[in-house]
C-alpha cells in the first residue's frame, strides 16, 4: 500500500527547532576532530611567522571560490585574490595587482566581516550587509536578485524533474513565519557562543543546517549559509579557520551534501547523521590543511639541506614542484620525459639534471625503471 500522506518538513515538526542526536555517536568523532585541529595548531605555529597573512589568503581565497563553486559560480580567481590581498594589507605583493570587482569587492568583505568581527550580533542587518555584497546593483544578470531583501510570499521550494512533474526535495517556512524564525535563529546563535553546554563546533554544525533549511532570500542562501558557518568556526577559534577551508570539502562532496540535508529536512528533529557528516567535512579539511603544513616544513628542511649545492634554476623550479604536492605536484614522482616538460629542456638536459640532482642526493629513484624511471624527492 503507497503511503500518501504529505512530506511533513522538520520546521513543521512541533519540536522545532529543538535538534538532539545519538551522543553515543557523534562525540568519539567530535573527539577525534578535536584532536585534529590541535595538531593542526601546533604544526601551524611551527610555520614561518612572515607567512601566516599569504598562507591566510590562500585559505580565504579557496574558501571564496569553492563556496561559490558549490552553486555553480566560477569566480575569477585573481580578481578576488586582489580584494582580499587590499583588506589584508598585502597590497605590496603580486597578489593584489589584478583588477577587481564590485562582486570580487563584496565577496572579500562578507569573508572578512565573518571571520574578523566576531564580536558583532549576527542580526538581519548584517545578514542583508552580506547579501547585497553577494549581488552588487551594477552586476548584470539574467535573473534579477532583490539584494539585501528577504524572499517574497511565493513558497520556497528546491525541485528537479519535468516541469509538469516536479520532484520537491525541500520547501523552506513560508514568507509569513520567515522573520520571526530568523529572530529566533538570530537569538540562539548570539547567546549561544558563550554557553558552556554548547560544543562550539557542533553550534557550527547547527548553525550551518538550521540557516540553510530556513532559506530566507531568493538566492545565494548557500553562500550565505556558509559564511554563518565560517563566522561560527571563527567565534570557536579565530586562527583556525584562517587555515582550514570547509568549503572546499563540501564542493568535493556536493552530491553528499545536498542528500543528506534533503535526508536531514524531513521529519524528525534528530539531526544526527547531519552532524556526523559535518564533522566529517570538518576532518577532512583539516587534514587536507596538516598535509599542506607538512609539505611546507619538509620543503623549509629541504632547502636548508640543499641551497648551497649549486643547483640550476630548471632543477630548482622541478624540485619546488614536487616539493609543493597537490594536483600538479607529481604526487607518484616525476619521470624524465615530465622533467623535459616542467622545465623546458632538451631530453638530454634532462637526463643530465636528474643523474646531477640524483648523485646531490636531492632525489631518489622510485621502484621501476627504463623508461618507467621515477623520481621522488627525498624527505629530510
Amino acid at each position: 500500500m503507497t503511503d500518501c500522506s504529505p512530506t511533513l518538513w522538520i520546521w513543521q515538526n512541533k519540536d522545532w527547532p529543538q535538534f538532539h542526536w545519538q551522543e553515543e555517536a557523534v562525540l568519539p568523532l567530535l573527539r577525534e576532530v578535536r584532536f585534529s585541529l590541535g595538531v593542526l595548531l601546533g604544526k601551524a605555529s611551527a610555520t614561518q611567522c612572515d607567512k601566516a597573512e599569504a598562507s591566510a589568503l590562500d585559505t580565504l581565497l579557496e574558501n571564496i571560490i569553492t563556496s561559490s563553486a558549490i552553486e555553480g559560480e566560477r569566480l575569477n580567481v585573481q580578481s578576488v585574490r586582489s580584494s582580499l590581498a587590499k583588506r589584508l594589507n598585502l597590497e605590496g605583493t603580486d597578489n593584489a595587482a589584478y583588477p577587481t570587482s564590485e562582486r570580487t569587492e563584496g565577496l572579500a568583505e562578507m569573508m572578512l566581516d565573518a571571520i574578523s568581527n566576531l564580536d558583532a550580533p549576527l542580526s538581519l542587518d548584517r545578514l542583508c550587509q552580506w547579501h547585497r555584497c553577494l549581488f552588487p546593483n551594477t552586476e548584470f544578470t539574467f535573473h534579477k536578485v532583490q539584494a539585501g531583501q528577504l524572499r517574497g510570499d511565493e513558497p520556497m521550494q528546491v525541485v528537479s524533474g519535468r516541469i509538469d512533474r516536479p520532484t520537491v526535495h525541500f520547501e523552506a517556512p513560508p514568507r509569513s513565519v520567515l522573520t520571526s524564525e530568523l529572530e529566533r535563529f538570530f537569538d540562539w546563535f548570539n547567546q549561544s557562543r558563550n554557553d558552556p553546554k554548547c560544543d562550539p563546533l557542533l553550534r557550527a554544525a547547527i548553525s550551518h543546517f538550521w540557516f540553510v533549511t530556513l532559506h530566507p532570500f531568493d538566492d545565494g542562501n548557500g553562500r550565505l549559509t556558509r559564511a554563518i558557518t565560517d563566522l561560527a568556526l571563527a567565534q570557536a577559534d579565530a586562527q583556525s579557520i584562517r587555515l582550514c577551508a570547509v568549503s572546499s570539502a563540501i564542493l568535493d562532496n556536493r552530491k553528499a551534501y545536498y542528500q543528506i540535508l534533503e535526508q536531514s529536512q524531513r521529519g524528525e528533529v534528530d539531526i544526527t547523521h547531519w552532524l556526523l557528516w559535518f564533522l566529517q567535512m570538518l576532518d577532512e579539511t583539516i587534514k587536507a590543511s596538516l598535509r599542506k603544513i607538512d609539505r611546507t616544513l619538509n620543503k623549509t628542511r629541504f632547502w636548508q639541506a640543499f641551497h648551497d649545492t649549486g643547483l640550476s634554476n630548471e632543477q630548482i623550479k622541478v624540485l619546488n614542484r614536487l616539493l609543493d604536492g597537490g594536483e600538479k605536484g607529481f604526487e607518484s614522482g616525476i619521470s624524465a620525459s615530465q622533467y623535459q616538460k616542467v622545465a623546458k629542456v632538451s631530453k638530454a638536459t634532462a637526463t643530465r639534471h636528474l643523474s646531477d640532482l640524483l648523485y646531490k642526493g636531492c632525489i631518489e629513484k622510485l621502484p621501476g625503471g627504463g623508461r618507467s624511471t621515477r623520481y621522488r624527492v627525498v624527505r629530510k
